[in-house]
């Protein structure tokens, strides 16, 4: 998974030098701003990080996420001015991690007096896989890391950011135990991925991905799939020895469409996920519930 986890934003050097120019900047007074009332800075990496951030901070957070398109692509982003000015700006930063977002490390790397957390490396899973927004554990502890950094940034109101986080994480558990639920409804069930996305939802399904290696291998590392990995792939569906397609919807190919095609031919369910907040939904555990409840209506069909 080399390059898909290492791919690096060419305009974060333009970036990076308005950050120079207001690094020393920062007053005391700006340091005590949240505890005058005001609200503090934090800049996300995406919307989705940045919606946990509000969902934990409320209307005692402003939050700026570089990326908030849902068809943008976070591995090829390349940072602004405005990006930099807010990230210099910023009394907290949340990044994906893991490889993902390397535009978001050089973006902050001079962002000195802002706190840093970093999802993959709180979520801790022992596993490659960089896309730890799906992973609803891992997302507690960010949720903790979250309120306890704010808390130290803004200490009269550290009980709220506490008490949001705990009823944040109580809609997790939740959906942890829907998401168990869906597997325990349907033992052994199979499905295949696009691009290993929603690996870590589908590991809280207890569901088994049964995308040949091959496949999955070259998509990450953005080369040619071997055609007979794409043959094992189109025969799993064809003959339906899986109960479900999931495709991410922010990167399409010639051959995503055809294995998406091939999917709706055989009447195997296309369960859409995605990499930031899609259209419409009100938030991080909106978006993750309608995933599960998708997850679950696939299977059921």
């Amino acid at each position: 998974m080399t390059s898909r986890r290492t791919r690096t934003a060419l305009a974060a050097t333009a970036a990076l030098s308005v950050l120079a120019l207001g690094a020393c900047s920062g007053t005391s007074s700006e340091d005590s701003a949240a505890e005058a009332g005001e609200q503090v800075k934090v800049v996300a990496a995406t919307d989705v990080w940045g919606s946990v951030v509000t969902a934990v901070g409320g209307d005692k957070v402003k939050v700026t996420s570089i990326i908030h398109d849902p068809s943008a692509d976070p591995h090829s982003y390349e940072s602004t001015a405005d990006d930099a000015l807010a990230a210099k700006d910023a009394k907290l930063t949340l990044a994906n991690g893991g490889g993902y977002d390397e535009f978001f490390t050089k973006l902050t790397g001079e962002a000195t007096s802002a706190k840093k957390l970093v999802a993959y490396d709180i979520a801790a899973t022992g596993d490659e896989n960089e896309h730890v927004w799906y992973d609803l554990p891992g997302v507690e502890k960010v949720a903790d890391q979250v309120a306890a950094a704010l808390g130290e940034i803004a200490p009269s109101a550290k009980q709220t950011f506490d008490d949001n986080a705990k009823n944040f994480k109580g809609q997790l558990e939740g959906l942890i135990k829907k998401a168990g639920g869906v597997g325990a409804a349907h033992p052994g069930s199979k499905v295949v991925v696009t691009e290993p996305v929603a690996h870590y939802l589908l590991r809280s399904a207890k569901l088994e991905d049964a995308t040949p290696k091959a496949f999955s291998d070259a998509v990450e590392n953005e080369t040619d799939v071997p055609a007979d990995a794409v043959a094992q792939f189109t025969q799993l569906i064809k003959a339906k020895q899986v109960k479900a397609l999931m495709n991410n919807v922010q990167t399409t190919t010639p051959l995503t469409k055809q294995v998406v095609g091939d999917a709706k031919a055989a009447g195997v369910p296309v369960v859409d996920v995605a990499e930031t907040l899609p259209a419409g939904v009100k938030g991080y555990i909106d978006w993750m519930t309608k995933e599960v409840d998708s997850l679950s209506a696939a299977l059921n069909s």
